[in-house]
Formats: C-alpha cells, sequence, structure tokens
C-alpha cells in the first residue's frame, strides 16, 4: 500500500499560515507549524524547509511582521504575527481557496 502523503498542497500554505497567525498572535515558525497541525487533527503538516522560505515571502510582502524573542524553552527565536495587509489578504486567501474546493467539489459530483 503506497504510504499517504499529508504534506500540505502547494499555494495553501500562505492561508493556513496567516489564518494561525489571525488566531494565535506572535508565534515562532516550530510553534506555527505545531499548531497548524494539531488544527488539522495531524492530517497536515508543514516542512521547515517551506516554512521559513514562506514566512519571509510574507513578511516581505507587508502581511507579516517579526521581532526576536525568547521561547517557553530559553531559546532565541523569531516571532510572527499578522498585519492589517496580512489580515485583508487573509480574506483573499480564504476566497480563493473556498471557489477552488467548490470547483473540485463540482467535478468530482459530476464526473
Amino acid at each position: 500500500m503506497p504510504q499517504r502523503k499529508n504534506d500540505v498542497l502547494q499555494g495553501t500554505l500562505a492561508l493556513l499560515v496567516l489564518r494561525t497567525l489571525d488566531s494565535n498572535p506572535r508565534l515562532h515558525g516550530y510553534a506555527i507549524t505545531t499548531r497548524i497541525q494539531q488544527a488539522s487533527g495531524d492530517l497536515l503538516r508543514v516542512e521547515e524547509g517551506s516554512l521559513y522560505p514562506a514566512l519571509h515571502r510574507m513578511e516581505q510582502q507587508g502581511w507579516l511582521r517579526s521581532e526576536w524573542g525568547t521561547t517557553d524553552k530559553n531559546r532565541e527565536a523569531r516571532f510572527y504575527s499578522i498585519t492589517a495587509k496580512g489580515r485583508k489578504q487573509l480574506v483573499a486567501e480564504q476566497e480563493t481557496w473556498a471557489n477552488l474546493t467548490e470547483g473540485v467539489g463540482r467535478v468530482l459530483r459530476t464526473v
């Protein structure tokens, strides 16, 4: 039996990160991946190799801001939070996702 792949679908990472930070302000990268995995009931996994470049891109686009801080385990980490521009982008990403899933659902029901 083939192994079930649960990596995040290409193009949904920004949506997941923005939504996670909208609900949980000021998280470091590992905490973001953990929250996504927990919220999905362990169905989704975000790899660090995908997450950190995405966080950097989203920060450059003005959707996130970051600051250095100390974790609960007393380690230095960059903490991210969503900006007003990021909240607007979250709405757009949610609309895009809703349209995509509606379209896929229609195809699955009719083909």
